[in-house]
């Protein structure tokens, strides 16, 4: 099953190392890594997609939350929550292909960057599934240049916020 964990993580050298090196360790792939800072200059969010059971998930769960740099831990995929992506994409295109190329990015509502037809550059942020239909039928149209996305990132829904996550829920190990 596929699950999107967030991770409040110390901003420590090194701790982001440890904490994907549990799941390396493990043989369990991550898909997708977000990483950004908090409103807390020491605190880094860190968001995981990796495809596991949710045993497997509990179990890396509990040992990240030993982890003395990790702050906080939620699957959010336990519960309601929004989740999206963002992607950049650049591509050469011929003149008879400008037309197409607009109305896809309207249809999708991204936004146009770059309008040169050997750049043309468009910003998208969407859910992935979103994400990965906009970039299949914009790379039919044109030849790719460039393909850069964000990771997933997410936030759960209602008034459960990860920083007061151990508030509700007390971390086990």
């Amino acid at each position: 099953m596929r699950h999107v964990i967030s991770v409040l993580l110390q901003n420590e050298v090194g701790a982001l190392t440890r904490m994907t090196g549990l799941f390396s360790t493990r043989g369990y792939n991550i898909e997708t890594l977000n990483v950004a800072p908090t409103d807390d200059p020491l605190v880094s969010r860190v968001t995981l997609v990796v495809d596991a059971s949710d045993a497997a998930i509990a179990q890396l769960n509990t040992q990240l939350a030993k982890l003395v740099d990790v702050v906080n831990i939620h699957d959010m995929t336990l519960g309601e929550h929004f989740e999206y992506e963002m992607v950049i994409v650049k591509i050469k295109l011929k003149a008879d292909d400008y037309q197409k190329v607009t109305k896809l990015a309207k249809t999708f509502g991204a936004t146009v960057l770059d309008d040169s037809l050997v750049s043309f550059t468009i910003e998208l942020a969407g859910k992935a599934i979103e994400v990965d239909q906009f970039v299949s039928t914009i790379a039919a149209i044109g030849e790719l240049s460039a393909v850069a996305r964000s990771g997933s990132v997410a936030v759960s829904k209602g008034e459960i916020a990860l920083s007061s996550y151990a508030t509700h829920h007390k971390l086990t190990g």
